[in-house]
């Protein structure tokens, strides 16, 4: 389907390549943030819009011998991940033994064993001193997600990992009947606060215009310098600007008041945030300060300390197994764990 949106991107124009594979799926959006210190602290950020049809025999012959419907467990070190879904879902399971099941998906997956099922559409993965873990898509034919790369200070990189998951509850939605709505993945808009486990200063909203101008105004007790918009779908306006579908818009940070408008409709995610102002030194799935400290992360993933890599297909039982013979090293230490749902967690010593 990829090759057919291409095409039509090129014949047609990318208004309706946005169009078909919005209807049909088929693309995948990255942006790789090559200059971090104009993006800080986001680093990456990935639309994934794909349909598994489960009359395509290309499918099954792609996920038996090319690549599995998601991502197999592999390493990560020093940043945060934010995977928000808006069709679809995934599976989770990692090398401290947590599997989740969340997103949006219209068919369960959920077993006794997973702790949350559809009614969280986002997940945050602090990897901290490193972790293991396995996404792998639902058996929803439509997915649509959005993953982020969010890098924390140095100071926290080699703390323990911490994986939290929100949904309607902890994201605010702020509805402007006929004009706007806004969900709150982190930060705060108009006095409402997601509950989102970040580590520095930023916001982070899912925005959908039905014609007419969103305001957002920057607080003046936070230090955005960052600001950048990822259109999905339609087009808007930004001080003159016009930011068509699949583009990015990097904004400068001049007044207080962001002012989007659209005539015929936009949806877009926002990202701002204030910078780290430390160096970011971005290796593979790593994400440290210096190249000595990404050398030393690979190191100790191969030493074992994250965990080993498990096949994606074990049952649960045989994963638990595998994940109890050869754990995370990185741990909550039981004495010293906060309770389940504490917003002040402590670090605990490593184990």
């Amino acid at each position: 389907m990829g090759v057919v949106i291409f095409v039509v991107s090129r014949t047609l124009g990318n208004d309706w390549a946005a169009k078909l594979e919005d209807a049909c799926g088929g693309r995948v959006c990255p942006n790789f943030f090559q200059d971090t210190t104009e993006t800080s602290p986001f680093i990456m950020l990935v639309h994934h819009r794909h349909s598994f049809a489960p009359w395509d025999p290309i499918r099954w012959i792609q996920a038996k011998f090319i690549l599995p419907e998601g991502f197999p467990a592999h390493p990560h070190r020093g940043f945060t991940t934010l995977t928000y879904f808006l069709r679809g879902g995934f599976r989770h399971r990692d090398s401290l033994g947590i599997q989740q099941d969340y997103g949006q998906a219209t068919t369960s997956t959920t077993t006794t064993t997973s702790t949350n099922t559809n009614k969280k559409h986002s997940q945050w993965l602090f990897t901290g001193a490193g972790l293991l873990h396995e996404e792998m898509f639902s058996s929803d034919p439509q997915q649509e997600l959005y993953q982020l790369w969010i890098n924390v200070p140095s100071q926290y990189k080699l703390d323990p990992p911490d994986v939290r998951l929100l949904g309607e509850s902890e994201c605010p939605r702020i509805t402007v009947p006929g004009t706007s709505e806004t969900i709150v993945l982190a930060g705060e808009y108009q006095g409402q606060k997601a509950s989102a486990p970040i580590l520095s200063d930023m916001a982070i909203f899912h925005v959908r215009i039905d014609g007419g101008t969103w305001v957002y105004d920057i607080p003046s007790s936070s230090s955005f310098e960052t600001i950048i918009l990822y259109i999905r779908q339609g087009s808007c306006t930004v001080d003159g600007m016009e930011i068509p579908v699949h583009h990015t818009a990097y904004c400068e940070p001049m007044g207080s008041t962001l002012r989007v408008d659209s005539k015929d409709g936009v949806d877009f995610l926002l990202l701002a945030g204030a910078p780290l102002r430390e160096p970011v030194a971005a290796q593979g799935s790593m994400v440290m300060t210096t190249q000595r400290e990404i050398a030393e992360a690979y190191r100790d993933y191969q030493l074992g300390l994250m965990g080993l890599p498990w096949n994606y297909e074990l049952s649960h039982e045989d994963w638990k197994q595998h994940v109890a013979k050869y754990p995370c090293r990185y741990q909550y230490s039981q004495q010293s764990m906060a309770k389940d749902g504490d917003d002040d967690i402590t670090f605990a010593n490593l184990l």
